[in-house]
């Protein structure tokens, strides 16, 4: 047994070592569809080695990859698209990958003033507010916002605290592997710079593997209340879930 051990090791530390060598620096330009233009600060986000870039000036990316590795490409206005990777893409070095712009259908827009009376107690009164609650525990390093939709809110976040065998074991415990991509995600600065703006959720569906009601339902797990799941940009929804995922993991070891 001695004597196969270091045996072992290396044949682990060459398997190890092969997959390495199999991530190459993939490069490309991308492109508009209708000019055939070259685009710039698109960004390029490997959704498995969770690694993001942007484009130069000329619409060049270069970007560490591997056959079979999944390439997402977002702008602003334009069709986000996922692509990928194949043996020929590093052998010939020439991809072209092109983006169609969105087409928006504008709709007609009714602009309704607040009826303002020049009374500040009553004005106060007819301007809309967030209602949604934030409650404090101690020993956390953060509330919980229970929002307005639920009357039994505060028992709801208590319960949670204190059963914690049952804190989202349902939503994290099911997808394991998409959510250890949160760290690495809030790493990269890049998949940053994109998610702060947006607001769609479609970058982070692609991320995590997960889909829309998925990502409302953690946050309500979460206890975030329906405004902020409405309001929030793509960052802070991932700041959200990455906070509450590593609360669930610290309790979750805990028991």
């Amino acid at each position: 047994m001695k004597k196969l051990l270091p045996i072992l090791l290396a044949l682990c530390f060459n398997a190890v070592r092969s997959q390495d060598s199999n991530v190459q620096t993939l490069k490309g330009t991308v492109i508009n569809a209708q000019t055939q233009l070259p685009m710039e600060n698109v960004h390029v986000v490997n959704l498995n080695q969770v690694i993001g870039t942007i484009t130069s000036q000329n619409g060049e990316f270069a970007i560490s990859a591997k056959v079979n590795d999944s390439l997402y490409f977002s702008y602003i206005g334009y069709k986000t698209i996922t692509v990928r990777v194949t043996n020929d893409m590093f052998k010939f070095e020439d991809t072209k990958i092109s983006l169609t712009e969105l087409a928006y259908a504008l709709e007609d827009v009714v602009v309704r003033p607040f009826q303002l009376t020049g009374y500040l107690e009553v004005d106060a009164k007819n301007i809309p507010i967030n209602n949604s609650g934030r409650y404090s525990i101690s020993g956390l390093s953060k509330g919980y916002e229970a929002g307005n939709r639920n009357p039994g809110a505060i028992s709801r976040v208590l319960g949670a605290i204190f059963n914690p065998a049952d804190f989202l074991h349902n939503v994290f415990g099911s997808k394991p592997q998409q959510m250890r991509k949160l760290r690495k995600m809030k790493e990269d600065d890049e998949i940053r710079d994109l998610l702060a703006s947006k607001f769609d959720r479609e970058t982070l569906i692609a991320m995590l593997q997960v889909d829309r009601f998925d990502i409302d339902d953690i946050l309500r797990n979460c206890n975030y209340s329906d405004d902020f799941i409405r309001t929030a940009n793509d960052l802070q929804i991932l700041d959200a879930i990455s906070g509450c995922y590593e609360e669930y993991k610290v309790l979750n070891r805990e028991n």
